[in-house]
């Protein structure tokens, strides 16, 4: 008999519900990451008694309820909406796009105004059939918002320019004809309070963890351990590359500390200008209504990701998603081990969908 049932790689939201869930089913976990904290890319560091995002913003938002009632009965979670700015040339502007933005943009003060400026605008385009992600987005909202907030911060973030950018990546754009900021439409919105760490603490109370240790160090040794895996890192890297690297883009943060009380009295102002190369400003203290004397701020940077660097965006294009389908088929010959979450599976995840798909698996794995 081995020690544990579970080897749980990775201490972050999936490895963690995973854990918790398994443990109440008196399954026996070990969870281990190689970062000195739990928490993955939620965890947050406590600085001037703010917590800090130390991995980019999360912000906690969902319409299913079960899921919600899920994460409050760990930590309560405050009222936070997500109202984020942009700002273009030193000119301020809400999003999402809503009336808001079409009044700073145009001076127009009803929704069929704007509809009107937004309709003469794709069709003086001419674009019927787009070729790339700057078409798409002018088909969709027009020239004036495409080149004031989505232009320059697309093509920073993903390091190419817009009309070399497949337009997939744009599905949709929320356009609201309301006067309203609120960014995510979801029932159910905000920030543990407290922090992020208090629910990753919640979920693995209890739970045996060991930090600052790496699974491709000890791989045999470990996997001798435990009758399954569970797999949050690289799905490549799980393989050995042998396909080749599957790419991400990265990203750099530059955290600092501030000797005033509010810096820009908003959680995020996203620079749309290309030429900055920031493409936000996180102030944390806003995600708790926080009342410190002091403030900080975070200026993230994108960059390309390579070996080393933290991955933070898959880059879903042709090339990798070939690369994808071949290391799927050796993930479909595995026995006793599963990939969970967002590197594992090679996609964007949000919070809830992450935990929604660990519940889902822990719920058929029990049954």
């Amino acid at each position: 008999m081995k020690q544990y049932d579970f080897l749980i790689v990775g201490a972050g939201l999936y490895g963690a519900v995973f854990a918790r869930e398994m443990t109440d089913a008196d399954k026996r976990c070990l969870v281990i990451d190689k970062r000195n904290n739990t928490g993955g890319n939620v965890y947050c560091d406590k600085i001037e008694g703010i917590n800090v995002h130390s991995y980019g913003p999360h912000i906690f938002h969902t319409n299913d309820k079960s899921i919600w009632d899920y994460v409050n009965s760990f930590v309560e979670f405050n009222n936070f909406r997500y109202s984020p700015l942009a700002d273009y040339k030193g000119h301020l502007y809400n999003l999402p796009f809503n009336m808001n933005t079409f009044y700073q943009l145009w001076g127009v003060k009803t929704p069929s105004e704007a509809n009107e400026k937004i309709r003469d605008q794709v069709k003086k385009s001419g674009i019927i059939h787009p070729k790339n992600l700057e078409e798409q987005a002018i088909s969709m909202v027009g020239i004036d918002i495409y080149k004031t907030l989505i232009k320059g911060y697309t093509e920073k973030q993903w390091g190419r320019k817009a009309t070399e950018l497949p337009q997939f990546i744009i599905k949709r754009l929320p356009v609201r004809f309301a006067f309203d900021n609120n960014y995510f439409n979801d029932k159910y919105q905000g920030i543990p309070i407290g922090g992020y760490n208090n629910l990753i603490d919640g979920l693995l109370k209890n739970i045996e963890v060991k930090t600052n240790v790496d699974f491709f160090n000890s791989r045999e040794e470990l996997s001798k351990q435990a009758d399954c895996i569970i797999y949050t890192g690289k799905l490549d890297e799980f393989y050995n590359y042998q396909y080749g690297y599957l790419e991400y883009r990265s990203l750099r943060f530059d955290h600092k500390v501030l000797d005033i009380p509010n810096y820009q009295g908003v959680a995020v102002i996203n620079s749309t200008e290309v030429e900055i190369p920031h493409t936000r400003i996180v102030e944390h203290k806003h995600f708790e209504f926080g009342v410190q004397p002091t403030t900080i701020i975070t200026k993230e940077y994108p960059e390309e990701w390579t070996p080393g660097k933290e991955a933070y965006y898959p880059i879903n294009d042709e090339k990798n998603n070939r690369k994808l389908k071949k290391y799927m088929e050796l993930v479909n010959q595995e026995n006793n081990v599963v990939f969970g979450g967002r590197l594992a599976e090679y996609r964007y995840y949000d919070m809830h969908q992450v935990i929604g798909s660990a519940l889902k698996k822990t719920k058929s794995m029990i049954k």
